[in-house]
């Protein structure tokens, strides 16, 4: 029988390799994906890498308890040792204990403010793009009003409004952050709108609703898990400016910007109180633009074989 097959193959042109391709077992979108995921090893080191950075941000100050803020006067500005492997900060405190606790406050607002401002931008932008006409112009008006304005001004106004500090920071963050994602679902959502299984909902009785968010927007995911991952980081430095330049986090909490701030005043004399925090910085921006650019290419479809 195996011979029959082989024969035939060959009669009608196809070599060894087709077949295999024939025969391949049918993936789903979303397992082709992760099949091509894997073999991107750059991309998997990097989710690695930051699957290791998050559960040391949040196991780490679980162990540590509050040494994070607890200063001992003789064991100041100590550079890295056995017993203080990232070395201590002008107040005597341990900058590995500070550093997870840091990092735990750049994630969190990251992920959070990444969140809040992907589910009312996929909502905004989607409505927009189904919609179209006058109330598509009104609503992308009001994106240019908010993408027209620096965002630096936002934090100003709502640190001298609300004070500085986590909720205030994410509210200034997300204020003017959705406008991004909400103009490229708008994108997506006016070149599916006409298509077959969109007209066949609509002539079934499908509410607006209903197709936005059963058959719209899942066939954009794509490319929303994707803008996510190059999202993050933005949040990550955008929290780590701010910080650095006193509109941020504030003593005695402290994150990655913060703790930049604090060693760039010392950087001349202890240079490991800005390295290390920096380094982490650069590190968690690093690996999640390489996940992002191998997610990309992962959901392609063009690149589905």
């Amino acid at each position: 029988m195996a011979e029959i097959t082989r024969e035939k193959f060959k009669r009608i042109g196809i070599d060894k390799n087709s077949s295999e391709e024939i025969n391949r077992p049918n993936l789903t979108y979303f397992q082709d994906a992760f099949r091509r995921l894997k073999k991107n090893k750059v991309a998997m080191a990097s989710l690695i890498v930051l699957l290791i950075l998050v559960l040391m941000c949040i196991v780490q100050p679980m162990i540590a308890g509050d040494n994070y803020k607890i200063q001992n006067l003789d064991e100041m500005n100590l550079g890295p040792s056995l017993k203080h492997l990232f070395g201590t900060d002008s107040l005597g405190r341990d900058l590995f204990d500070r550093i997870w606790i840091g990092g735990r406050v750049s994630l969190l607002i990251a992920f959070v403010g990444t969140l809040i401002e992907c589910t009312f931008g996929i909502l905004y932008g989607g409505i927009s793009g189904y919609f179209g006409g006058k109330l598509d112009s009104i609503m992308m008006r009001i994106v240019e009003i908010l993408n027209s304005i620096p965002y630096l001004i936002i934090v100003i106004l709502i640190s001298v409004r609300l004070g500085t500090g986590i909720i205030p920071l994410i509210i200034a963050l997300v204020l003017t952050g959705w406008t991004g994602i909400a103009r490229m679902v708008r994108g997506e959502v006016m070149k599916l709108k006409n298509s077959e299984y969109v007209m066949a909902s609509k002539a079934l009785g499908g509410s607006s609703f209903r197709i936005i968010l059963k058959h719209m927007l899942p066939n954009t995911i794509g490319i929303i898990i994707v803008y996510i991952t190059f999202d993050i980081p933005s949040y990550i430095f955008a929290e780590a400016f701010l910080s650095f330049i006193g509109l941020g986090i504030q003593p005695p909490e402290t994150s990655w910007g913060a703790m930049a701030s604090a060693g760039q005043q010392v950087m001349l004399f202890y240079p490991s109180q800005l390295i290390f925090p920096a380094m982490f910085i650069a590190l968690t921006m690093l690996t999640f633009n390489l996940f992002g650019d191998g997610l990309r290419d992962a959901l392609d479809p063009r690149l589905r074989k």
